[in-house]
């Protein structure tokens, strides 16, 4: 029997509302048991020396760019990316090529992360055919290949009509419906937030209502069907009070944030660092404290990656002309564990945010220490400073605003199904 026994770990478990020190023993994969002083006879040691142990992280809202753009990425170089960051688990988006909208890619997706993964991959499939907006994708037969969710994330459905029949249709697949909650025609061709760092750049900007609108939208039809949205990375003031308002209202929405939103404002722009332009743009340091006090008070549940990789001479261009997206498996931790220092979040709920949370939102096996549930589980040490060089990571790309950063705070070890398959000394031990 495969046996691994983390000793001497502060153990952080917000299924259970843990947090003390303990040891975890591992045995064929599930949590054995968690208490102090475990005997190792049999098994493989590893000392935390003090370092969190905590469920495996759960990115619900990544790229991953297989099939068809395997030169920006693959399930083999982001699953890589992701046990270095901590993710035991990822949901790739269905913005793939072909399009994640027929069982036949989604089977795809899953036979070939089930081969060169170290990370388990769970896919969301296309809510509509081609991410075209206009025909409803079957989705039934897509739940039943293995989508976790459906989502045109990169797209947002104009027709108000057919964004009804999504959110009705996915009720009876009885998974959430993500959306990109932005109106096409309001956005123009903006690429930086509409404000005084757009009008200073000379660059288009992308007005805050383009967000809050379809928001508002979507959350009336919410209302209307019933269906559970989810609002992916939410980035302005104005979309966080609607979701408080529909949250207090009962109405079934749950919602998302990213680092990056988290962390910057539209000034990180100023240098046209490609790498800044995201969908949708970095705010206002208003939005930030929005994003920041809503996560602290549950109002968004999960924090994500959003991790969009693309190749250097894609990115390597005017900002306009640049694809929208940063990569963030390998940061994601770091620059987040910022909201713990500063006291925005507490370990415990950091832990949640990461884990716990997306994994319910999902209805993912994962997010817990309990005994029985799967070993997926990561070893972090809160106060590790390292530089981070993306040019050394394991993503295939490069476009990352912290690259050449000192950041505080990284990941010692990741188990996915009670295998060690990452340690910051000794690399990603499978792959």
């Amino acid at each position: 029997m495969a046996r691994l026994l983390i000793r001497n770990a502060r153990v952080l478990d917000p299924s259970q509302e843990i947090d003390r020190e303990s040891d975890c023993l591992i045995e064929d994969g599930r949590i054995l048991e968690l208490a102090p002083g475990l005997p190792g006879e049999g098994a493989e040691i590893l000392d935390a020396e003090g370092a969190w142990l905590a469920p495996g992280f759960i990115d619900i809202h990544t790229h991953l760019r297989e099939p068809g753009q395997e030169y920006k990425e693959d399930l083999a170089s982001g699953g890589t990316a992701a046990v270095a960051g901590g993710f035991t688990q990822l949901a790739c988006m269905a913005n793939t090529d072909p399009v994640n909208d027929d069982p036949s890619v989604t089977k795809y997706i899953l036979d070939r992360a089930e081969k060169d993964s170290p990370a388990r991959i769970r896919p969301i499939a296309a809510a509509t055919r081609r991410l075209e907006g206009k025909v409803m994708t079957e989705m039934m037969a897509l739940r039943e290949a293995g989508a976790v969710a459906f989502s045109d994330d990169g797209a947002t459905i104009m027709d108000t009509s057919v964004m009804r029949r999504v959110l009705e249709y996915s009720q009876l697949a009885g998974v959430p419906v993500i959306v990109h909650a932005e109106d096409c025609h309001l956005r123009a061709n903006g690429v930086v937030n509409e404000g005084p760092v757009a009008t200073r750049l000379g660059l288009p900007g992308n007005p805050a209502a383009a967000e809050e609108i379809m928001i508002a939208r979507d959350i009336r039809l919410a209302r209307l069907t019933g269906a559970h949205l989810h609002v992916a990375h939410v980035s302005t003031a104005g979309g966080v009070e609607s979701i408080r308002q529909a949250r207090d209202e009962g109405i079934r929405v749950t919602a998302e944030v990213t680092p990056h939103h988290l962390t910057l404002t539209d000034e990180a722009t100023m240098g046209f660092d490609t790498s800044t332009r995201v969908a949708p743009p970095l705010r206002g340091a208003a939005d930030v404290a929005a994003l920041r006090q809503a996560l602290a008070e549950g109002v968004i549940d999960a924090i994500v990656t959003d991790h969009a990789p693309h190749a250097s001479y894609e990115k390597e261009v005017e900002f306009t002309a640049a694809p929208p997206g940063m990569i963030g498996l390998e940061t994601a931790v770091a620059v987040t564990l910022e909201l713990v220092r500063e006291g925005v979040l507490s370990p415990l709920e950091f832990v949640r945010r990461l884990s716990t949370n997306p994994a319910s939102l999902l209805a993912l096996e994962g997010g817990t220490l309990r005994k029985g549930a799967p070993a997926d589980v990561v070893l972090l040490d809160p106060d590790r400073e390292w530089t981070y060089d993306a040019a050394q990571g394991f993503s295939k790309s490069r476009n990352s605003p912290w690259t050449g950063r000192r950041l505080r705070g990284r990941v010692v070890a990741t188990v996915v199904a009670g295998r060690l398959v990452y340690h910051h000394e000794r690399g990603v031990l499978i792959r």
